[in-house]
């Protein structure tokens, strides 16, 4: 046994070593392939840098040039002569097709533009004031200026280039030479790398990522966005922070992830050179997911190496302690696997227990929650019942009260033989009678739990039902229900006393949508369109915010005040309708108020008719 022991931790030791190794390589592997990865993205800045210099430096002596035109020059000591404005409205045209420029345009010392190249444009610039631009109070210190922005007039993006109108010692106005940068955008589009280009506050200006324009690599202080907006270097643009996730170094390298649009981030190493004259940050982002899959598979390689190595050693170790040791590891093995065929026998049995015990236990929760849907269906037309019932004391009161009545005039009608009238008396006792029979059948019928069966259903006996019910909360809430319905008899799959239900939630909740509002009529109405049935109650009520409308049908949502609902009613309403394969939909009227419409089968007239419920 003790050999068997040391083969095993000589084994140990060797896979500690196997690991040990496997990571120094692994990190070693990394730091490689980080460093190839950064060769040539120095090598994409540096071409990067060098292009925007060349570019900038194409136009940057024109502006001093064009400043010292005769033309240019004459205009700005008379700056309100209209022969020298269009001079040089069409010298200026002139120039900046040549040069394939943007815009180049002529300022007076009060910021305001007096001559164009695109004086005969929709949006010129002549009469514009861009005196809070930087490049302008540059010039008019006498030094070139030099910006980029957004165009507040054109809206295009581009680099000022600006130099001052010297008369003598004098300055006259300011002529400014813009460049459009779109074209060096474009080249940085389709490639496996991120160029992008940031101003002093951290905001990329440009990129080859479309959806990054705009944002800030720094945070969006309130100091930055203040010198941001004094110089209006983005006009009315949005500017949002970028989804940087975290930043970080390994080997060296900087390192930056960042969150995409698909919602899973992404790490890049970052390079940057600054170009101090014109106050960029050029800044080139690799993705390191290739460097890093190169750098696993590498890892892998060495591990898979050091792997067969260390098989290799076991299998020499092991067998040159099996020839010692054969028969007493024969014992101890079938020991081990009489002991552990015991033990995982003993482990599967329990396991079984738990699993029989498990289905019982989901067995009954299903069953209770099918029994809680039924009951909360229950309890939403009890719910209702609680709240009619002191107007439906009242409905019983008044005709007890009048029964009592006939009754005793009746006895003193007998009394004086006065059989006619007392008849009569009678007649009227018995009207009475009918009509608490009448209530008291609805509400029985609207309390008593449906069975699940599905039947034909006339939709005109289900609303005739439902208004013997809700005429007290109509009462109460002095509102008129208008029911549209047509003659002939509406079929529908469904269950009666349900449906019925669904009518009363939908009438009493627009009975409260319109108490106490000027219009106060509620609209009831069914037809027939196609295969379909459509029952519709609508209000001049509030109606229904958009906000809410996605949620107005979940259970214990409710708009209503504290005390004066559940939030039940509508979603029993929703789950009832969709029993009968149905839909309940809820909209906002055009001329005000909610219309809340029930789509059901249409069946047809000479189905057999059989018990819903």
């Amino acid at each position: 046994m003790r050999k068997i022991w040391l083969t095993w931790a000589r084994l140990g030791v060797l896979v500690v070593l196997a690991c040990a190794a496997a990571i120094w390589g692994g990190t070693a592997a990394t730091r490689i392939y980080l460093a190839e990865t950064a060769a040539r993205g120095q090598t994409t800045l540096r071409l990067a840098v060098a292009a925007l210099h060349g570019h900038m430096r194409r136009y940057e002596p024109l502006p001093s040039l064009i400043a010292d035109h005769d033309d240019i020059r004459e205009l700005a000591r008379r700056p309100e002569n209209p022969g020298l404005r269009a001079t040089a409205n069409r010298y200026l045209k002139e120039i900046n097709g040549l040069l394939e420029s943007s815009d180049i345009y002529v300022m007076a010392p009060d910021g305001v533009t007096i001559a164009a190249s695109n004086y005969d444009e929709p949006l010129s610039f002549v009469g514009e004031n861009f005196s809070y631009r930087p490049y302008f109070q540059d010039a008019m210190k006498g030094e070139r200026g030099r910006f980029f922005a957004l165009g507040t007039t054109s809206l295009k993006r581009g680099y000022y280039y600006s130099a001052p109108i010297r008369d003598g010692e004098a300055i006259r106005g300011v002529v400014v030479f813009k460049v459009d940068v779109d074209v060096i955008e474009l080249s940085w589009r389709g490639s496996d790398h991120v160029i992008i280009v940031t101003d002093p506050e951290g905001i990329v200006f440009l990129t080859g990522r479309d959806e990054w324009r705009y944002a800030g690599l720094e945070p969006l202080t309130p100091e930055r966005l203040a010198r941001t907006h004094a110089s209006r270097r983005y006009a009315d643009a949005r500017l949002y922070p970028l989804p940087i996730e975290s930043h970080g170094s390994e080997a060296g390298h900087a390192l930056m992830t960042i969150g995409e649009a698909n919602g899973e981030p992404r790490e890049y190493l970052v390079l940057s050179e600054p170009m101090p004259e014109a106050g960029w940050t050029v800044k080139v982002l690799l993705d390191t997911a290739s460097a890093r899959a190169q750098a696993f598979t590498a890892l892998v390689a060495i591990f898979l190496c050091l792997a067969l190595a260390g098989m290799v050693a076991a299998v020499v170790l092991q067998r040159r302690a099996r020839m010692a040791e054969r028969m007493a590891l024969q014992q101890e093995a079938r020991e081990t696997l009489e002991r552990r065929v015991a033990e995982r026998t003993r482990d599967l049995a329990a396991v079984n227990s738990r699993l029989e015990t498990e289905v019982a236990e989901r067995r009954a929760t299903e069953q209770r929650l099918r029994q809680t849907q039924d009951d909360l269906i229950q309890a939403g037309k009890l719910a209702a019942l609680g709240q009619m019932s002191a107007a439906l004391s009242h409905e019983f009161n008044q005709p007890l009260a009048a029964l009592r009545t006939y009754a005793d005039n009746a006895a003193v009608l007998i009394d004086h033989d006065r059989i006619a009238d007392a008849r009569e008396n009678i007649r009227r006792i018995a009207a009475l009678t009918d009509r608490l029979a009448s209530i008291s059948r609805h509400l029985r019928n609207f309390a008593r739990k449906p069975n699940q069966k599905l039947g034909p259903v006339d939709v005109r006996d289900v609303v005739r039902d439902t208004l013997e019910i809700v005429a007290w909360r109509l009462r109460a809430a002095q509102a008129e229900l208008v029911t549209d319905i047509g003659e002939g008899p509406l079929m529908v799959r469904g269950g009666a006393v349900r449906l019925q239900q669904v009518l009363v939630n939908l009438i009493t909740n627009a009975a409260d949508a319109v108490e106490g509002r000027p219009e106060r009529t509620i609209t009831l109405r069914a037809s027939r369109q196609g295969g379909q049935v459509l029952i519709s109650v609508s209000d001049p009520g509030p109606g229904v915010p958009d906000a809410i409308a996605g949620r107005i049908f979940d259970p214990f949502f409710t708009t209503k005040g504290v005390g004066k609902g559940l939030g039940l009613g509508l979603s029993i309403s929703y789950n009832i309708i969709q029993d009968f394969g149905g839909n309940l939909l809820v909209a906002n009227a055009p001329e005000g108020g909610a219309v809340f419409t029930i789509q059901l089968a249409a069946l047809d007239l000479g189905a057999p008719r059989e018990a819903a419920e």
